[in-house]
């Protein structure tokens, strides 16, 4: 296993036992070893950088680093963190160190000083675990929400040693440190076209091709790759086609999730990987129970993306593990989770269950996105779930200014869809209007149609919109670029102006034009009633049959004047008597039976 080897005072660099740039800086003038320094250390991250600057390294012999810019850095010796200072005395040699014991202590540190100020403390430094320092330093600064390494970080000695050792030994260093290092610098945005990502991608394939490399390595150098050159990369197919070649049986339950990943991102190429997919599928099975929520989440989402939907076992299972996590998930999981379900047509009593606890105890605490897509989930799967509509209904009245207008929309359409009123629904409806009013222009035409369509569906009938919504303007910017309006506009517009008429008769505005208006909400395509129930509709034909004696005694599927479709309808004369559909004279009333929905 490769070392990299340390002193306690990290300006002694001249010590640091390295054999290609270090070894170069020892009993060199200053001008010299800046010039080295500008020279591998300046490209690698110079494209993330407001502005450009240089670091200069002195030698051993001087006290101080000085940066061109003029900032003064520390004086070596100090303390970067006074609190840390105990660590100083930790310098010990990590052959007698268990490695658990480092990643633990890796795992604690909250930012990159703290983790290159223990590195500088130890001696010799195994390659897989300076790796995994580059790693802890891309999650403390990932969680700041900057791609950028700040620049105290790009000039500590420590992460240039370690960033040089990589770039000028690659051919010592193991399987695992390689990957692991190329995966770190990677994710710290390091230039793809620098001397280090460079020669550690040239020895990475020089390994590939020697099939020298293990699963997990080949599958941490496939994601590598992608992020680096794109999954159109020539290297990525040669990575799969090895991969293929290995037993399932091998893979870790994060090696699958890895594969996964990397198929996703070659989405295009999904008829030519199928068989292998298929062959995941049916192994992912078996390790589905060792997933953490993320891997959960991620697997689902590389199964939508990549159209799996022949491999509902796996998807039920993973359902069945994902309701033992909702609590666990982030908010952008459970986004991706609520995504899955929705794309497979999922739904289970027991996730419904964990939902409605996660969502009503945190709601006024969760991401809008989440509670969006949570009420999505239940208006696409028609769930009505009263913990669930309650507590989005409160957490929008307190909360209204941080939903956007698609997000209202989400939110509010499923108590139309579902036909329910929320004990705080005055509240609730108040809220909404006095968001419309402030920021109506904000809605797309669309959106704002489907919105005000929701509300009528539960006669909150939003009068004091239907003038703009009917006025030539708004249809105007409804159809946009189209050469005419979508069906599923037309029937809203058609329901909302059939509202104004038989519910709001005190309405003076503009009247809906008949060339906006449909025939029937009753299409093929984008219904606005909901599906028959064929199993119920068959019972039902069969016991009238029966009854009447003849299909001959009833009609199905009347459109009513009203647009509406009755799905079973029955003719009787004056004296009670019931006559054939098809007879239109001496009819003293129409009987419909019932409308036969899911």
């Amino acid at each position: 296993m490769a070392l990299i080897t340390l002193r306690r005072n990290l300006c002694h660099l001249s010590d640091f036992r390295i054999q290609g740039a270090l070894a170069a800086l020892k009993n060199q003038p200053v001008n010299h070893v800046h010039k080295v320094v500008k020279e591998h250390l300046c490209p690698w991250f110079c494209s993330l950088q407001s502005e450009p600057f240089r670091v200069r390294f002195h030698h051993a012999c001087c006290k101080k680093f000085h940066s061109e810019n003029g900032n003064a850095l520390h004086p070596v010796g100090e303390p970067v963190f006074s609190q840390i200072h105990d660590w100083d005395r930790l310098e010990e040699n990590l052959k007698n160190v268990d490695e658990q014991r480092f990643y633990r202590r890796l795992s604690n540190f909250t930012s990159s000083e703290e983790v290159l100020h223990f590195i500088s403390t130890l001696q010799t430094l195994p390659d897989t675990m300076a790796a995994g320092a580059l790693q802890r330093i891309y999650e403390v600064e990932k969680k700041d929400g900057d791609q950028r390494l700040p620049r105290e970080i790009l000039e500590n000695s420590a992460f240039q040693a370690l960033c040089i050792q990589f770039e000028q030994e690659p051919s010592n260093l193991s399987n695992t440190g390689l990957v692991t290092a190329l995966q770190a610098l990677t994710l710290l945005y390091v230039d793809p076209q620098s001397s280090l990502l460079l020669n550690l991608v040239a020895e990475c394939h020089h390994r590939l091709q020697r099939g020298g490399l293990e699963v997990h390595s080949l599958c941490v150098l496939g994601e590598s790759l992608i992020k680096l050159q794109g999954p159109g990369c020539a290297t990525l197919e040669l990575i799969i086609c090895q991969l293929q070649g290995e037993k399932l049986e091998k893979f870790a339950p994060e090696d699958i999730v890895a594969l996964y990943r990397i198929l996703q991102a070659c989405a295009e190429k999904v008829d030519r990987h199928q068989t292998f997919l298929n062959q995941i599928n049916n192994f992912s099975l078996s390790v589905v129970s060792n997933l953490s929520p993320k891997s959960l989440s991620q697997m689902l989402t590389a199964l939508v993306v990549l159209d799996q939907t022949q491999a509902l076992p796996l998807v039920i299972k993973l359902g069945k593990y994902v309701v033992r996590h909702v609590p666990h998930f982030t908010n952008e999981e459970l986004v991706k989770v609520l995504e899955a379900f929705i794309y497979f047509g999922h739904n289970d009593r027991f996730f419904t269950k964990a939902l409605e606890q996660h969502v009503a105890s945190l709601c006024l605490t969760l991401d809008p996105e989440v509670v969006s897509k949570v009420m999505e989930y239940c208006c696409r799967k028609q769930i009505l779930s009263i913990p669930i509509l309650n507590a989005v209904a409160e957490t929008f009245v307190c909360q209204s200014e941080k939903f956007s207008p698609s997000q209202i929309s989400e939110l509010i359409e499923p108590f139309g869809k579902l036909n329910y009123l929320p004990p705080n629904a005055s509240a609730l409806f108040r809220k909404l209007e006095n968001t419309l009013l402030t920021h109506f222009n904000y809605f797309p035409p669309k959106t704002l149609l489907k919105l005000l369509h929701s509300c009528s569906l539960i006669e909150c009938h939003p009068v004091n919109f239907m003038s703009k919504i009917f006025s030539p303007y708004f249809l105007q910017q409804l159809q946009g670029n189209e050469s005419c309006l979508d069906r599923l506009s037309l029937a809203q517009l058609t329901q909302l102006f059939l509202t104004s008429i038989l519910e709001c008769p005190f309405y003076k505005g503009p009247k809906l034009l008949p060339k906006y208006q449909v025939k029937s909400f009753l299409t093929p395509c984008c219904s606005l009633e909901t599906p028959v129930d064929f199993q119920l509709y068959k019972s039902v034909m069969t016991g009238l049959i029966d009854l009447l004696g003849a299909r001959l005694y009833f009609a199905s599927k009347v459109l009513t004047p009203y647009r509406y479709t009755v799905d079973v309808e029955i003719k009787l004369d004056e004296e009670g008597f019931v006559l054939p559909f098809t007879v239109d004279e001496d009819v003293h009333k129409r009987f419909p039976i019932m409308r036969l929905r899911c």
